[in-house]
């Protein structure tokens, strides 16, 4: 798990449905029985000092919500079902931080000797930070919109966002001050769609992408994703060279000044600090 989940589970397992899920026009038609199991972590502590249901997650209810789902939804692939009735859970009871969930197919159509078939995955939601910036036009427009834009995505949750900072450019082109922020989220979505889904917001509004440093209606970029290292030809997280933009660490000290570098282990004041040292030559 990624984020810092309490160490609690709650299970439920081989939760009969029947349900019409398959790749076969018979099996979507007349349907079999599927098991559901699955493991909810979450915080059990508030509900067992005050034995009220309402600080818990309601097991009975959860039971009959995923026996609604797979009722309800027809999918080809047990994949499916796994990835869309995970992300249904996890979006309905909000004290589910993450999950594992198994959908077995004891009576899949195999004509071969088989016990059983399942599709076990873990979904939960992670923490990112986003930074925002903008050179062009209505620059404060542009991040407002942008702020909003990640909340009504169906998988992102806006924690908190920086007051905006006025920065020279970085990079060495000649270009208008850019207007900067930052922003913590929660999401569903793993680090590569995370990265389409504010690529398309920078779409939205309009940015180009034709002078490297260059001026930009919008500019959004993934600085932190959990703790995890990623270095790929698309995306890499943390994001290059941070420590060494003032533009980044600034709104960063305001929303997470204890946060650290997942590779150096420096918290964000600390990179501010040192950064600060260098720029005055190290006095």
């Amino acid at each position: 798990m990624n984020m810092e989940y309490a160490g609690d589970e709650i299970r439920v397992k081989k939760l009969e449905v029947f349900a019409h899920h398959g790749v076969y026009p018979k099996e979507t038609e007349e349907g079999q029985i599927f098991y559901i199991n699955a493991v909810l972590y979450t915080d059990t502590s508030r509900a067992g000092k005050s034995d009220e249901l309402e600080h818990t997650v309601d097991y009975g209810s959860l039971c009959r919500f995923i026996t609604g789902w797979m009722q309800e939804n027809t999918c080809r692939l047990l994949e499916a079902v796994a990835e869309k009735m995970s992300e249904a859970i996890l979006l309905r009871y909000e004290r589910v931080r993450a999950m594992d969930l198994e959908i077995e197919k004891p009576f899949a159509p195999i004509p071969l000797p088989f016990e059983n078939i399942s599709v076990k995955i873990h979904r939960g939601w992670h923490r990112a930070y986003v930074a925002l910036g903008s050179n062009m036009g209505d620059r404060e427009a542009y991040l407002s919109g942008a702020v909003k834009a990640m909340e009504s995505h169906p998988l992102i949750k806006v924690r908190k966002v920086s007051e905006l900072l006025v920065t020279k450019p970085y990079g060495g082109v000649e270009q208008e001050d850019f207007l900067n922020g930052a922003a913590e989220i929660e999401t569903l979505l793993n680090p590569e769609q995370l990265l389409e889904a504010l690529q398309e917001m920078e779409q939205a509004a309009g940015r180009e992408r034709l002078v490297h440093w260059g001026p930009r209606t919008l500019d959004l970029d993934i600085l932190f994703y959990d703790r995890i290292v990623i270095e790929s030809e698309r995306l890499a997280i943390p994001h290059p060279d941070l420590e060494n933009r003032r533009f980044v660490l600034e709104p960063m000290a305001a929303i997470a000044p204890w946060l650290r570098h997942p590779v150096t282990g420096k918290t964000i004041t600390g990179l501010l600090r040192e950064l600060g040292v260098w720029e005055r030559g190290g006095s």
